[in-house]
């Protein structure tokens, strides 16, 4: 499995939210969230995802989830290619990173995690295996190991990527043979 960077700056967006997904998760639901990855298609259903407070105090790892929806584009008349790639993924721990982290900035400074840039620009930046490694082994002695929550049902019909949909013709011509 690989692993990525998500990045909330609260100067760009203030996610006043925050503290009530974060009860929502502790509480063992299974919250699905949407975010923006940069320009990084190669994220697949299943990654695991960090997501990392930069900018501001207290900055460092705050919640971690699963993809579960390659990148996808989005219509985004503010950028310059008029789209911008998105992801699907469900918290599987997520703290109010308003007022604290699990794991703090000066703790990935530390070898093996300061092999790997934390600091990035946007999000889907791949975790390097090393720090990977680590970070899941930190992750689980601060956070414990926990069941995975049941979705809840989806209220609208499911959005297909285009893995799904080229399955989905596959198969259906699989079946006319």
């Amino acid at each position: 499995m690989t692993a990525f960077l998500l990045i909330w700056s609260p100067k760009k967006w203030p996610w006043p939210e925050l503290p009530d997904v974060a009860k929502r998760v502790a509480a063992g639901v299974a919250v699905a969230d949407v975010w923006g990855c940069g320009f990084a298609r190669g994220i697949l259903p299943g990654d695991r995802v960090f997501l990392h407070r930069v900018a501001m105090e207290p900055k460092g790892i705050f919640g971690s989830g699963y993809v579960t929806r390659a990148p996808y584009e989005v219509p985004d008349a503010a950028t310059k290619r008029g789209y911008r790639l998105c992801i699907d993924f469900v918290y599987d721990w997520l703290v109010d990173a308003h007022t604290s982290v699990v794991i703090p900035r000066d703790t990935l400074r530390v070898h093996p995690f300061s092999v790997q840039t934390w600091d990035a620009q946007s999000s889907g930046t791949v975790i390097k295996p090393i720090a990977e490694g680590a970070l899941e082994k930190r992750w689980r002695e601060l956070t414990g190991a926990r069941p995975s929550a049941a979705l809840e049902p989806p209220t609208t019909p499911p959005r297909s990527s285009k893995v799904s949909a080229h399955a989905a013709v596959a198969a259906k011509t699989a079946r006319k043979t």
